[in-house]
């Protein structure tokens, strides 16, 4: 004891900065073995030798600090304190409620923030720039933690991003890049290149791939980035039909909406005489508003399509017969909150995060849907029965 004293004393000797009264009170803490020790002044004395006056001033300082705490009379122990992470408090906004998808990912985060023991305030973007940055402002009164971001309008991004950095409040954005904001989502490129494959391979077998057309179906409000989804789609048909010429594709504008790309595809439709046609769409509502188009107008037959997703409503899809949805790439939305929680905790704990962490994507198809996701017939049935409860 008397070395190891020594040695501390020589080091504090050397230090410009040290200050005395900190060193005694860290050697009185050193004579303590263990949490349980109770130790008398006469024994602290010995152990640090500190004479017993200023070994007394010092465990009165400790004592009223809450380092230690007096049993009785000059009989001393440490006071074992447990220590609790903060409870942070997030903010979500979520895309919407209008879509599946956004639906699981919703569920997904709010199961995995309870999991983890934060609190989280939840706004719906409801699929409005308008409604985005309200929210952004709401979490900026509500002095959020961290703010997890879904909405899908690129141009909005930028504002809701500048409102959060200005109050030094960190984001982590789902699917859509905001600037400043950590990204947790799709490799949309990656995405599209396995449906483009999948639906060339599908062209191949059942047209010996001739193509009259291909139809992208874009959501251009979502930027670049997203679009690259589309990119994909089209450079992975090409890697397996590398004659197809840019007279014969075309973008149209979905909305990432069912009913829109119904109405859309329609019209195209109208005009357009073409017999094999492949379809790709941002996501699968406006892959599948497209199929619809086509059988509405008795032309079935003449498409193929790839959707984005693998929503419940997709895969629903291609499990009736002789559909014409090849497949759809899924994104596992039901896995996302327990990745984004833990990003956004190991950010506030002042861990390093990635700027961007992509989701693992496989393609869903008619062969495959029951294996991946056998749990869909329970789903099938909640569905039924609600529906069921509604008309009563």
């Amino acid at each position: 004891m008397k070395r190891a004293r020594k040695a501390v004393l020589k080091k504090a000797g050397n230090a410009d900065y040290t200050i005395q009264s900190v060193t005694r009170a860290c050697t009185i803490l050193k004579c303590f073995d263990s949490n349980k020790a109770t130790l008398s002044l006469n024994e602290i004395s010995t152990r640090s030798e500190l004479s017993k006056p200023t070994a007394y001033r010092m465990l009165v300082t400790l004592v009223e600090c809450g380092m230690l705490e007096r049993r009785e009379k000059n009989s001393y122990q440490l006071v074992v304190k447990q220590w609790r992470p903060k409870k942070f408090r997030l903010g979500y906004a979520s895309q919407s409620e209008e879509f599946s998808f956004s639906r699981l990912v919703s569920e997904s985060i709010r199961s995995s923030a309870y999991d983890a023991g934060v609190d989280l305030l939840v706004l719906s973007n409801r699929y409005s720039p308008k409604a985005a940055v309200r929210n952004a402002e709401m979490f900026v009164r509500e002095h959020v933690d961290l703010v997890i971001e879904f909405q899908t309008n690129q141009q909005s991004a930028s504002i809701v991003a500048s409102k959060l950095i200005e109050a030094d409040i960190p984001i982590i954005a789902i699917d859509i890049p905001h600037p400043g904001a950590h990204y947790y989502g799709a490799n949309n490129y990656r995405a599209g290149l396995i449906g483009g494959h999948a639906l060339a391979q599908a062209c191949l077998h059942r047209w010996g791939g001739f193509v009259d057309e291909v139809i992208l179906l874009e959501l251009p409000m979502a930027g670049p980035l997203p679009r690259s989804r589309l990119t994909g789609i089209l450079a992975g048909v090409r890697e397996v039909l590398p004659k197809i010429p840019d007279q014969r594709v075309r973008f149209i504008n979905g909305n990432g909406r069912y009913e829109v790309s119904l109405d859309v595809m329609r019209k195209h439709l109208r005009k357009s005489k073409a017999s094999r046609v492949l379809i790709g769409g941002m996501n699968d509502p406006s892959c599948l508003g497209a199929l619809r188009a086509f059988e509405e107008a008795g032309r079935e037959e003449h498409c193929l399509a790839v959707g984005q997703n693998a929503s419940i409503e997709a895969r629903r899809e291609l499990r009736r017969t002789n559909s014409r949805l090849v497949g759809s790439v899924s994104y596992f939305p039901e896995q996302y909150g327990e990745a984004v929680i833990s990003l956004a905790l190991d950010k506030l704990q002042g861990k390093d995060v990635p700027p961007a962490t992509f989701v693992k994507h496989r393609l869903i198809t008619k062969e495959n849907v029951d294996s991946i996701y056998p749990n869909d017939k329970l789903i099938s049935m909640a569905d039924g029965d609600a529906l069921l409860f509604s008309k009563r």
